[in-house]
C-alpha cells in the first residue's frame, strides 16, 4: 500500500529525530554513528522522493532534487562519501527540512487535498483506497 504524503512527512521528522538521536552516542568519525545518520539520511531522501512534487513546491526554499540525490548518493556509493558533507548536512541543511516538513504538515491538517473520482477508482482498482486522504470513504 502506497503511504500518504502526511505519513512521508511524519518519516522525515522521525529520521531527523533519530538522527539527533544517534549523535548523542558520538560523533561522526564513530563508524556506527556515522552508517545510522547515513541510514536515517537515506530515509528521509526516499520520503521526499515519493512526496507530491506540488506539495514540495510549496516550500521552494528546500532543494528537494537535491535531497533525493544526497539519498541516491548515500545509497549506492557508500565509500565515497565525505564526513564533512554529512556534518554539513546535518548543521546547515537538516534544520531547514525539518522546519518545512512541519509547515507542510500543517498545511495538510488546514488545507486536505481534495480527492478526484477519478483518484477514488485508481485506488479502487490498486488496492490502495486508505492511502487517499480528504475522502470520507477512505479516511483512517
Amino acid at each position: 500500500m502506497s503511504r500518504r504524503d502526511d505519513q512521508r512527512l511524519d518519516d522525515i521528522l522521525a529520521a531527523a529525530a533519530a538522527i539527533v538521536d544517534h549523535l548523542t552516542c558520538g560523533e561522526l568519525d564513530d563508524g556506527l554513528v556515522f552508517d545510522a545518520v547515513r541510514v536515517r539520511l537515506i530515509e528521509i531522501g526516499e520520503a521526499v522522493k515519493a512526496i507530491d512534487p506540488d506539495l514540495l513546491a510549496r516550500e521552494p526554499a528546500i532543494p528537494w532534487i537535491d535531497v533525493a540525490g544526497m539519498r541516491n548518493h548515500l545509497a549506492h556509493r557508500y565509500f565515497d562519501t565525505a564526513h564533512g558533507i554529512v556534518q554539513a548536512t546535518l548543521s546547515e541543511d537538516l534544520p531547514p527540512l525539518v522546519a518545512a516538513a512541519k509547515r507542510l504538515l500543517d498545511h495538510l491538517a488546514v488545507d486536505p487535498p481534495v480527492v478526484t473520482l477519478d483518484a477514488y477508482v485508481a485506488q479502487l482498482s490498486t488496492g490502495t483506497v486508505g492511502a487517499l486522504r480528504g475522502s470520507s470513504a477512505a479516511t483512517r
